[in-house]
């Protein structure tokens, strides 16, 4: 008999998992009738959208600026060591 390699499980799941398993996935997504026949969401997203478009949007902060600009800098004066960056990657 071999040993069990996964972390202690012998047999995968057991059918109370399974059927919990399964109900949970069955709740989540609709039918496969329904979406093949163009069902509709359960719900409009495009309010989210907008709701999401309107938010300001992060900036960049200065200081990645300058992380970025001092790696080209090193980059471009440097260059022997990107082969010995990329190798210890």
């Amino acid at each position: 008999m071999k040993k069990s390699t996964n972390g202690g499980m012998k047999d995968g799941l057991s059918a109370d998992e399974f059927s919990s398993m399964r109900e949970k996935l069955c709740d989540a997504m609709p039918p496969l009738e329904e979406l093949e026949n163009g069902a509709e969401l359960r719900r409009d997203l495009w309010p989210d959208m907008l709701r999401r478009l309107e938010q300001p949007r992060v900036g960049v902060p200065w200081f990645d600026w300058a992380l970025l600009a001092s790696a080209a800098a090193v980059a471009i004066f440097f260059p022997a060591l990107i082969p010995a960056l990329l190798y210890h990657l």
